[in-house]
């Protein structure tokens, strides 16, 4: 199945208390239990005003409904192609 990198602009993502990010985290885990297993999120990484997360989906309809039953933002949505690390260059 494919996996996509969402890009979310969420002002202040970086300053958001740990009650923030749970509450933002089950709101997102509801949905994912809603619309059972053809959606996955592995993780995300928070910046200043962004969170960057990484899905498994059928395609990207599927990311966008769930951004949009969990009212938060999927700004840019990239299928990823590859995955690289250090030793790729070995």
């Amino acid at each position: 199945m494919p996996k996509f990198i969402i890009e979310r602009d969420v002002a202040g993502a970086g300053q958001m208390s740990g009650d923030d990010l749970q509450k933002l985290t089950s709101a997102s885990c509801s949905v994912l239990r809603d619309m059972g297993p053809k959606i996955q999120w592995q993780q995300s990484y928070v910046t200043e005003n962004k969170l960057y997360c990484i899905y498994i989906a059928p395609d990207e309809k599927a990311i966008i409904e769930h951004a949009e039953r969990g009212g938060f933002p999927a700004n840019k949505i990239s299928q990823i192609t590859t995955i690289i690390d250090p030793t790729t260059g070995e």
